[in-house]
């Protein structure tokens, strides 16, 4: 294991956005038994703090691997094309548009069914946007495309979270 290794590299996994979670959480799973500090009890303060470093280290690469859109977003600094979704809020019209007439249901929503089907819509969205990224990341390797659909899917998942937020207050 070297620490200035990537996030891929330490989990030995390929280097893209389609990944088998179950092979991600077994190899966390295994990293996690082999760094444990516990195990390096008998060597005294210095290798336990070493192993914690690489304890937080695996803990960090693998929330990152095994979201999507940390996974996309990590994938596209990587090659280059950071997301800057502070400062880069361009959007293509078409997006803008769709996210005005959500942001007009969601206003106007008043039974828990009006704010379930803003809910398929965006959640429809995610996953339409995720497939995306796979094309322009694993096949495309269109790191800036995929970099403008990483800030799209942020605005539609941060969207989806305030309609979630907005149903559990509906339900007793």
């Amino acid at each position: 294991m070297n620490l200035q290794s990537n996030d891929f590299e330490l989990f030995r996994v390929p280097m893209q956005f389609a990944q088998d979670c179950a092979l991600l959480s077994a190899r966390w799973k295994e990293l996690q038994r082999e760094a444990h500090p516990d195990k390096f009890a008998a060597q005294g303060v210095a290798a336990q703090r070493i192993a914690m470093q690489w304890s937080v280290r695996i803990n960090e690469a693998y929330q990152r691997l095994k979201d999507p859109l940390k996974r996309a977003s990590y994938l596209c600094e990587l090659h280059g094309a950071p997301i800057n979704a502070e400062k880069n809020t361009a959007m293509p019209t078409d997006f803008l548009m769709q996210q005005m007439q959500w942001r007009e249901a969601l206003d106007d929503a008043k039974t828990l069914h009006d704010f379930e089907e803003i809910a398929v819509q965006s959640n429809t969205s995610v996953r339409e946007q995720l497939l995306k990224l796979e094309q322009l990341l694993d096949v495309a390797r269109d790191f800036a495309a995929a970099a403008q659909q990483v800030r799209s899917l942020m605005f539609i998942e941060r969207f989806s979270s305030e309609v979630e937020a907005r149903i559990d207050q509906l339900e007793p």
